[in-house]
């Protein structure tokens, strides 16, 4: 069995292990969104930023290859998008690095929001 934070870390996957991740997923959804709603509440810690980050960073990499329509792609050229961008690992992180401050910005934000909100049901 897998954990989550094993989850997060994507490499090219093929079809076979994509159903399979899929079929896992769906199980382990309720208690994920559970989880999710717990953490909600919490200010995120530096690794779960950093990982934030990197996956921004990833994100930015896939759309520029793929020219910004990667979930309309079939398995075969997501994997092979996925490739080229796990070649691209020493880049993501130094555009991580550059988009922590922003992420870090974004998580204050989501923070006072969150809190402004409950003053005012309250």
């Amino acid at each position: 069995m897998m954990s989550f934070s094993q989850f997060l870390i994507e490499t090219p996957l093929t079809s076979t292990q994509r159903m399979q991740r899929s079929r896992i997923m769906k199980r382990l959804a309720p208690k994920m969104a559970m989880k999710r709603k717990i953490k909600a509440k919490k200010k995120a810690d530096p690794n779960t930023l950093k990982v934030r980050s990197e996956k921004k960073a990833r994100e930015m990499i896939r759309t520029k290859i793929a020219k910004g329509d990667y979930n309309s792609m079939s398995y075969t050229q997501k994997i092979a998008v996925d490739k080229k961008v796990e070649a691209k690992r020493a880049v993501i992180k130094r555009i991580a690095k550059k988009l922590l401050p922003k992420v870090k910005k974004a998580e204050m934000d989501r923070i006072e929001k969150m809190r402004a909100a409950t003053k005012q049901s309250a």
